[in-house]
């Protein structure tokens, strides 16, 4: 069913372009050879739309209207845009908020001086989606200081000229938005020499099209296509990988250092601060407004771009980047700490407190708020060891761990991550971990020991709800095996005991058993003894874990 563009809707907008660009990461960062090839625009767009989502979240533990939504998507951008794709789309949201935002306010945005009131106001749907596209791209290339055709700003301009001729609801709106776009996306190679050259279209651009299709899935119901990272006429040429893509020697004339800050200052003084950064680099963006702005600027001296921004206003959030050599901040520290660590996510106080007796650095996920990639990359950062292993113990922060690691590897950090589902998987890599190994040895040990953890959980379910296997009401006991509802009940130990026995069906040795803050008490214990009277052979372990719900489950 067609949906409008209301708050529910800014925020699922969120969570799906989130999603998509963590499955396009790679992509994206493998095409990425303009302005500079250093293989990070899709890493930039995720942590900056992870950033956005993140602000849309907050919006939303309250009843936002559709304007604050987006304005919160907007400033969440703004303040966590990385690089110079990140910092575009967060000028792009910004010009969607203002339109929409002064549509509620009963503003006419063509004459802010003009008349108020609900006729004015009331105008939403597709005549204000089209608005706020025109808005967003008109926006978005009056911050970059030199606009270069073939970009993410051709592709926005043309998203927005589609959409000015749809007819229909919304949702027909953003499918005609994204048709154009796509349509754009093709013909950057015909545009710009480097990307014709790689064979490749535009990184930013493609960025933009997949947060469109995002858009469209959430408006619609039906998710496009992805769009094509190659040209046709290259055939079966595979986009370059990001350690194949043109270094330094690219931009071997351009700048040397990436420079980014947030910056607090008013209207004029920034006005004079784009003419001094324009005059020290190029790639500049400022992008913002109401006082806070954020800052992009390639430049050779890295100092005098901070330097412009302190008689500006206030620069914090400063991010210098060098482009020709990958700092290795890291690489003296196998002298001063261990030669290997672990980060491992967990979800609750005691399986910190076990997973730090076994060496590793913790990273606590609370329920409803798990770790965004700049909380992972500050663990595996902390952890103070050149190689890092990286346990997410959930299906859901594999984005955010791939986007973490891809932060901290320019530094010198050599990352794994093992896709760990489940806590008791984590439990099961660290009891076979060896620092004294080879990483590689390491990694492969870690990783087959949770590959050999099936595991499950007990929860109690929130709502009415269709699960795989049935209809469950609020207050029921869901027997979880890797991640399917597989038994529905109303009584823990029966429900637990029955996830045992058909985990064991299949065989195992060793049952793990955590144990969280909502179990029953001595549910544990009586789960211990059933499979020491049931399953010969078979040993337990229990834990405390002390996470939210009452247990979980490990068969290995």
């Amino acid at each position: 069913m067609p949906h409008p563009l209301d708050a529910a809707a800014v925020r699922e907008w969120c969570a799906q372009a989130l999603d998509a660009l963590g499955r396009a990461r790679e992509t994206i960062d493998a095409i990425n050879v303009y302005p500079v090839a250093d293989a990070d625009t899709g890493t930039n767009l995720y942590l900056t739309v992870e950033s956005a989502a993140r602000a849309v979240e907050a919006a939303c533990a309250g009843e936002p209207t559709p304007a604050q939504a987006v304005r919160a998507m907007a400033h969440g951008a703004l303040i966590g845009a990385h690089g110079n794709s990140g910092t575009i789309l967060a000028q792009l949201l910004r010009g969607m908020a203002e339109e929409i935002g002064a549509a509620e306010d009963g503003r006419d945005p063509e004459d802010p001086e003009g008349p108020t009131g609900p006729e004015h106001g009331a105008e939403h749907g597709a005549e204000l989606l089209r608005r706020a596209l025109r808005r967003a791209a008109g926006a978005a290339r009056a911050a970059v200081a030199h606009p270069v055709e073939g970009t993410v700003l051709t592709v926005a301009e043309a998203a927005a000229e589609a959409a000015r001729g749809a007819d229909g609801d919304c949702a027909a709106v953003a499918r005609a938005a994204w048709t154009g776009a796509r349509a754009a996306l093709d013909a950057t190679p015909d545009q710009l020499p480097a990307l014709s050259r790689a064979g490749v279209v535009d990184a930013g651009g493609y960025g933009l099209v997949t947060i469109l299709g995002a858009l469209v899935g959430v408006l619609s119901g039906e998710r496009p296509m992805g769009p094509v990272a190659e040209r046709a006429e290259h055939g079966g040429t595979r986009a370059p990988r990001p350690a194949e893509v043109p270094g330094p020697d690219c931009a071997a004339d351009g700048p040397a250092y990436e420079v980014v800050y947030l910056l607090e200052a008013d209207d004029g003084a920034v006005a004079a601060l784009r003419a001094r950064l324009d005059a020290l680099g190029d790639s500049l963006v400022v992008v913002g407004g109401d006082g806070l702005w954020n800052v992009h600027v390639h430049v050779d001296d890295a100092g005098a771009a901070v330097e412009a921004g302190i008689e500006a206003g206030r620069p914090f959030r400063i991010r210098i980047t060098h482009f020709g050599v990958r700092t290795d901040r890291h690489a003296d520290r196998a002298d001063h700490g261990a030669p290997r660590a672990v980060v491992a996510v967990v979800p609750g106080d005691g399986l910190a407190e076990l997973c730090a007796e076994a060496g590793a650095t913790t990273v606590t996920a609370r329920p409803g708020e798990p770790p965004a990639s700049g909380e992972l990359a500050q663990a595996l950062r902390k952890a103070n060891a050149p190689e890092v292993v990286l346990l997410p113990n959930d299906p859901e922060l594999r984005h955010a761990a791939a986007a973490a690691a891809e932060q901290v590897r320019p530094e010198g950090l050599r990352v794994a991550i093992i896709p760990t589902r489940s806590p008791v998987q984590g439990i099961a890599a660290l009891a076979v971990h060896e620092p004294d190994r080879s990483f590689d040895e390491d990694v492969v040990a870690m990783t087959s020991a949770a590959g050999a953890t099936r595991y499950g959980e007990l929860s109690v379910a929130e709502r009415q709800a269709w699960t795989t296997a049935g209809i469950c009401q609020a207050g029921d006991v869901l027997g979880m095996i890797e991640g399917d509802v597989a038994l529905i009940g109303t009584a823990p130990e029966e429900v637990a005991v029955a996830v045992l026995d058909r985990m064991l069906a299949a065989g195992g040795e060793l049952v793990t058993l955590v144990v969280g803050a909502d179990a029953p008490q001595g549910l544990a214990e009586r789960l211990e003894d059933h499979v020491r009277r049931t399953h010969l052979a078979v040993d337990t372990l229990v834990y405390q874990g002390r996470q939210s719900g009452p247990l979980l489950i490990g068969v290995e």
